[in-house]
């Protein structure tokens, strides 16, 4: 009808009035679409506070963090050789002894660091992940890993010499065995130790295995660099330990600033 509510209401939304439109049906239709609006506005309510939540734990969850690097302290000594007796075909005629390796601003490669006195960490909902070594070139790749206390490591040899693991611990079970190639031996760590396997076969051969009592633990990196993240504010003694060097110790402070950086001098020997 012209001059009605209903025509009115039409145009002002922009849409031409139909010939029999009721009343209730328009304002079912307004009645709907306020619905719908405040249901839009509920979800975005809903979705900004489950993203403002989730980043506030993220945040309590990351905590502050240690980055720093293990250098060597005073001139570096020279390489050494070790001659091959054996298996030449496959090891060649003499191999780095690898027991310091050296980037060339002096960080330490393969020295570990952790903190012996760690923050109190939930106990683990799963099994510790399964770490790998393997003998490669007759040489332990990686050379240094760190397992969990309780985890296992699968051993693995890719060459074609027959090899064995030897090891003979003090907190965990002593091993010793065959392996061919191809053949991958789980062995378990229960209790946090430092570890030395070796080869009796090609007698040069080494690695170690660090089992770790807690998840504070890192291995340095080519360039001597570490990272220890998840620490809460507070103060802690960062220790590193390296095969040749023996271990060290620094008292640090994990406060507003992060990361919290750490120099870990070692004195060459």
């Amino acid at each position: 009808m012209p001059g009605s509510g209903c025509e009115n209401l039409f145009v002002l939304r922009g849409v031409a009035p139909a010939g029999n439109v009721s009343t209730s049906g328009v304002m079912g239709t307004q009645n709907m679409e306020i619905a719908m609006t405040r249901l839009r506005a509920g979800l975005l309510v809903v979705v900004v506070a489950a993203l403002a939540t989730g980043m506030a734990t993220a945040r309590v969850a990351w905590g502050g963090s240690v980055k720093g690097a293990v250098i060597l302290k005073g001139a570096a000594p020279e390489p050494r050789k070790l001659p091959v007796t054996i298996d030449q075909y496959v090891c060649g005629k003499e191999k780095s002894a690898e027991d310091l390796v050296l980037s060339p601003e002096g960080g330490i490669r393969n020295a570990v660091v952790w903190l012996e006195n760690p923050p109190p960490t939930p106990a683990a909902a799963a099994p510790p992940p399964v770490t790998a070594m393997d003998q490669k070139d007759c040489v332990f790749t990686p050379r240094v890993v760190v397992v969990a206390a309780g985890g296992r490591i699968d051993f693995l040899n890719s060459d074609r010499p027959l090899h064995n693991l030897h090891s003979t611990p003090s907190a965990n079970p002593p091993f010793n065995r065959a392996q061919p190639k191809g053949r991958t031996i789980p062995i378990a760590f229960p209790h946090p130790e430092i570890v030395r396997v070796s080869c009796d076969l090609h007698s040069w051969m080494r690695g170690w295995v660090v089992v770790a009592p807690h998840p504070f633990y890192a291995v340095t990196d080519a360039a001597g660099r570490f990272a220890l993240p998840g620490l809460p504010p507070g103060r802690y003694t960062v220790r590193a330990w390296q095969e040749r060097l023996g271990t060290i110790s620094r008292e640090i402070v994990v406060g507003d600033q992060d990361p919290t950086p750490v120099t870990l001098e070692m004195t060459a020997r």
